[in-house]
């Protein structure tokens, strides 16, 4: 006995035809599965070789990161050494300017001024002899009051400040825009 013939006679068609689908399916689906092992290798090829250059983006943003650092900091260092040379600067001006401003209190120093004598002949404010022990031509001298030789030397101390901070702003100016 068949197996054909266990089958009753209205159901063979149907038999026949499902093993017919059956023969051709499974090439299909054995092609199908085969083929889908493929794409999977090479979607999981794909994956790796992103992740691989990923990384690699990521090492050498990395790196450039640290430069970027490594840069700033040494820049940060320069500045630092710049600003603490002008502090050094304006310090030492201003204990000269103090150690002025004391002799001049207590008047161990006087400041004077050559007053301009015109002679009305030839218009001329030089003598034709100079005195003895003097460098400045001309014997006149006025000397000035205390308080306006402090005022004077207060004022030419603001203004060695500011061309003590005026040098800094440059250096600073320089060094930022040279380390780019």
């Amino acid at each position: 006995m068949r197996l054909f013939d266990l089958i009753p006679p209205q159901y063979r068609l149907v038999a026949v035809s499902m093993l017919m689908m059956m023969l051709a399916v499974g090439p299909a689906a054995l092609a199908w599965t085969a083929q889908g092992w493929r794409y999977g290798q090479h979607l999981e090829r794909q994956a790796r070789l992103h992740a691989d250059t990923l990384g690699e983006l990521s090492r050498a943003a990395a790196a450039q990161q640290r430069n970027e650092q490594d840069k700033r900091f040494a820049l940060e260092q320069r500045l630092q050494d710049k600003d603490e040379t002008h502090y050094k600067e304006l310090t030492d001006e201003q204990t000269k300017q103090a150690r002025l401003r004391d002799r001049l209190a207590t008047a161990d120093l006087r400041l004077s001024v050559v007053l301009a004598v015109t002679d009305a002949t030839n218009n001329c404010s030089l003598q034709a002899t100079t005195a003895t022990g003097r460098v400045v031509h001309g014997t006149t001298r006025a000397q000035l009051d205390r308080a306006h030789a402090q005022r004077i030397i207060g004022i030419t101390d603001a203004g060695d400040q500011g061309l003590i901070a005026l040098r800094a702003c440059q250096a600073y100016a320089k060094e930022v825009s040279t380390s780019k």
